[in-house]
């Protein structure tokens, strides 16, 4: 005898909306009809889930239960925003838990192969991601909030796709110079910086203070200065990340020269190693983590500091400008495109680090166990 065993999530998300019933139509300008097709897609969602059937079967019933019913309750929106009454907010909740339980069913599955163990991790992220997405479209044009204080996702997508050259020659202004420049003169200068310090104890016990003070400096007193001293231009801006990328690699650098243990030193000894061989095969492979750490966490704050340097004094381009100069426009949808595309390259330039360590730490145990 078959048992329907129904989640959390979908008994939940069944009740949100069996109790739409009584409160349709979903928008002031539509028809019941359209929400009674919503409700049944969401029900026999969490029927099929809850039966005995296979992965495949539960997993493709959510996902069309839960994106079939929220794309036809946005398409009941149409152009007509701030319409949308209570039963519209029910449903959205409702197909937002089914998709919270298609994410559950897919963070269960064992892979049983390498490709479907990456398509599994890069799944439930994407399909986190596309539901913030969802939600806030679904919020700003069922309540009808002022395009000026927060435009849907749909309109920054059309103002991305027909702005591509600008946000082309912002990108390549802000990220391929100065964040990239400064990224790699930062972070190699703080790599250079820890090393001398381990090195030379006089260095070690001067510079850590000199460079913890140097990391308090504030970004909007120090970007006026790098505009003085190196132009308008992207080497100013390049400055500012190099200052901002300098401290964390010498403190985690620093920290990772000092992991390895007393017994692989004293075995270096015995071998008659000299310094700069204990620290090429033992003492630096050891660090890496650590090195790694400062890498990941220097490429966010280099993109930081690159726009926030910008609002102080650039040519014509750049993401930072564009920002600033937007915002002073009300052209709020483009803000939000620059916004988008930086999060995209901070988020890219994350995800290189992240395999290049993977492929560089291997033998580490974090990764071993991943």
């Amino acid at each position: 005898m078959n048992v329907v065993r129904i989640s959390w999530q979908g008994l939940l998300a069944a009740l949100l909306a069996l109790a739409c019933l009584p409160l349709l139509p979903v928008t002031d300008v539509s028809s019941a009809g359209a929400g009674v097709t919503i409700i049944a897609l969401i029900v026999a969602a969490v029927i099929v889930d809850g039966l005995p059937t296979g992965f495949a079967v539960r997993s493709l019933a959510l996902l069309l239960g839960a994106h079939a019913g929220v794309w036809l309750l946005l398409q009941e929106i149409g152009p007509q925003n701030g319409t949308a009454r209570t039963a519209f907010y029910l449903l959205l909740a409702a197909c937002w838990l089914v998709a919270w339980r298609l994410a559950s069913v897919l963070s269960g599955v064992k892979a049983t192969s390498r490709t479907a163990d990456v398509g599994l991790r890069l799944s439930i992220p994407l399909l986190f991601g596309i539901w913030i997405l969802i939600l806030w479209e679904g919020v700003v044009r069922g309540a009808g909030i002022p395009f000026v204080l927060l435009p849907p996702p749909s309109a920054i997508g059309v103002r991305i796709v027909n702005s591509l050259a600008i946000l082309a020659a912002d990108v390549n202004q802000t990220i391929f110079k100065a964040v990239l420049v400064g990224y790699v003169l930062g972070c190699g200068a703080g790599f250079a910086a820890a090393v001398a310090a381990d090195r030379f104890a006089f260095l070690r016990r001067g510079l850590l203070p000199v460079g913890s003070m140097v990391s308090a400096l504030p970004i909007i007193g120090v970007a006026p200065i790098m505009v003085m001293w190196f132009g308008f231009d992207w080497p100013s801006k390049a400055a500012v990340v190099v200052i901002m990328t300098f401290f964390p690699m010498l403190v985690n650098t620093s920290a990772g020269l000092s992991a390895s243990g007393h017994m692989e030193r004293d075995l270096m000894r015995t071998y008659a190693s000299g310094y700069w061989q204990t620290l090429a095969k033992l003492r630096l492979p050891a660090a890496m983590p650590f090195i790694f750490n400062a890498l990941k966490i220097n490429s966010t704050l280099a993109l930081i500091g690159a726009i926030v340097a910008e609002f102080f004094g650039t040519p014509v381009v750049g993401m930072g400008f564009r920002i600033s100069t937007e915002v002073g426009r009300m052209n709020v949808d483009m803000v939000w495109a620059e916004i988008a595309v930086a999060a995209l390259a901070g988020s890219a330039f994350y995800g290189v680090l992240a395999l290049t360590e993977r492929a560089v730490t291997f033998w580490h145990p974090s990764i071993r166990g991943g």
